[in-house]
């Protein structure tokens, strides 16, 4: 399959989009200092004298941060450093107790790599630049101060990976994609707990466009985006903002802007800074960092199967199709129900089918994760059972299913006792069935053996009306052609 998208067109232009997501590593204390990153703290409580770079102190690197940048950097085929370089990245913020924040520049920590994932059945590729360890700023409080606005340094120091993307993406939903699959990739290596709503996963989309063929347009950052619907309905507005003002003659800003989604628009907050406005400079009291192969090798040893090496293995054992094999492995809590229910019913592609389908279309409805799903995978794996051995058709188990799901009983065969759905796959039963509808269609009889299959297709409906919906369908088939001869 392709792994390139063809460009899509909005309005004759072609949308450029990158994306810088920053991930608050899994670390139980900061990146230089020892406080904790425990969220939900009371204002202040958990800023050390080494966040706040107070006369005399000085940053010490937390081991746990890089080797969360280590894995990320194997798992996504990148070049881990063997040396990189911490800078102080200057600029003044009410929330940046320093005055400046650490970060890398010239030399981050992980450098190149890809991230491939489905747009629906299309297959995309993006490529990465870098990702650099960083710390996190704190927070800027506006509500409850009695129209003052309050200052939290709880966050100051927070280990942060900022992941940073080539401008490889051509439409929001590509975005959106890519940062679902970068979301599920740092759970799965658990660097990152993904919690967005408490700030542990944010995207920055960097949104231009151009007419086909031309250089890149200027650029504009669409800060702090938590929500992946967010993230869509942001670049839309974008997009078509940057149209309107280029077709009206005006030239884009290259600016810093925020999402509103009571409003759904987009608002300049700054002027967009380069990297000479920072004034970057290496840190003065952080020596180089310092990779070993050693320690590489044993970070890759520990490290869990990756989701490519899986949907491989899903191809190559279980038969899968690239595309379901992909799906199994968006997260690590999907492949894990994939597998114990596959595992259960030795039925890898009826089991796929089922959790792309029914499974996903309801989860993403209630906004479920799978691992909150009503059906177990024991229990999924004993429905497919009973379509695989006739016992019920397709269509009554997704009525099983949907008793399931809504808590009506858990026990599959139970289900199908009690609601009547059992297949009749009684053969001298159906052949009998089958005798009188012959009987009472002799016309449609008369066009089949005249060569019109439709003909054959009504009959089967009329055996199926005559059963009430509950003779076994391929059954039903096969008698009838015998006795049609």
């Amino acid at each position: 399959m392709s792994t390139k998208t063809p460009s899509k067109l909005v309005r004759g232009y072609e949308v450029v989009i990158g994306l810088e997501n920053h991930v608050q590593l899994s670390t139980q204390s900061k990146i230089f200092s020892g406080a904790s990153t425990a969220f939900g703290a009371e204002p202040n409580t958990q800023a050390s004298a080494v966040d706040l770079a107070l006369p005399g102190t000085l940053p010490v690197l937390n081991r746990a941060a890089v080797e969360r940048a280590i894995r990320f950097g194997l798992a996504v085929g990148a070049k881990v450093a063997p040396l990189s370089i911490f800078a102080r990245k200057n600029y003044f913020y009410p929330d940046l107790p320093k005055g400046y924040q650490i970060s890398q520049f010239e030399i981050p920590v992980v450098q190149g790599g890809e991230v491939s994932f489905f747009v629906g059945d299309e297959k995309k590729t993006v490529r990465l630049t870098r990702a650099h360890l960083e710390e996190d700023a704190g927070k800027s409080l506006h509500e409850d101060y009695h129209g003052m606005s309050g200052i939290d340094l709880n966050r100051a120091g927070t280990p942060l990976l900022e992941i940073v993307s080539e401008p490889d993406l051509r439409s929001a939903e590509e975005a959106a994609e890519y940062a679902k699959t970068l979301h599920a990739l740092v759970m799965w290596l658990s660097i990152c707990d993904g919690n967005m709503q408490e700030g542990s996963f944010r995207c920055d989309v960097n949104v231009s466009v151009r007419k086909p063929g031309e250089p890149y347009g200027t650029r504009r950052e669409i800060k702090n985006l938590n929500s992946f619907r967010y993230l869509v309905d942001a670049v839309h507005y974008e997009v078509n903002w940057q149209i309107d003002q280029i077709e009206d003659g005006l030239a884009i800003q290259q600016a810093t802007v925020l999402y509103n989604p009571d409003t759904g628009e987009t608002r300049a907050m700054r002027s967009k800074e380069d990297s000479a406005d920072y004034r970057y400079f290496p840190d003065p009291d952080l020596p180089p960092l310092v990779i070993a192969p050693e320690w590489v090798e044993r970070v890759k040893g520990e490290m869990p199967e990756l989701p490519g090496v899986m949907a491989k293995r899903f191809i190559e054992v279980d038969g899968l199709p690239e595309y379901d094999a992909t799906m199994m492995t968006q997260s690590l809590a999907t492949a894990r129900y994939y597998e114990a229910a596959r595992d259960a019913c030795k039925a890898p592609k009826l089991v796929a089918n089922w959790v792309m389908g029914e499974i996903s279309r309801r989860l993403n409805s209630e906004e479920r994760e799978i691992g909150a799903a009503p059906v177990a995978p024991a229990t999924l794996a004993a429905l497919i059972a009973r379509i695989q051995d006739g016992t019920i058709s397709n269509n009554a188990a997704r009525q099983v299913f949907d008793a399931l799901w809504s808590g009506e009983g858990h026990d599959v065969d139970a289900l199908i006792e009690a609601k009547g759905l059992k297949q009749m796959s009684d053969t001298g039963a159906i052949e009998a069935i089958l005798d009188e509808v012959l009987a009472a269609n002799t016309k449609s009889v008369d066009e089949y053996r005249a060569g019109k299959d439709k003909a054959f297709n009504a009959l089967v409906g009329q055996a199926m009306k005559a059963t009430k919906g509950k003779a076994n369908p391929a059954l039903v088939n096969e008698l009838l052609k015998k006795k049609l001869g």
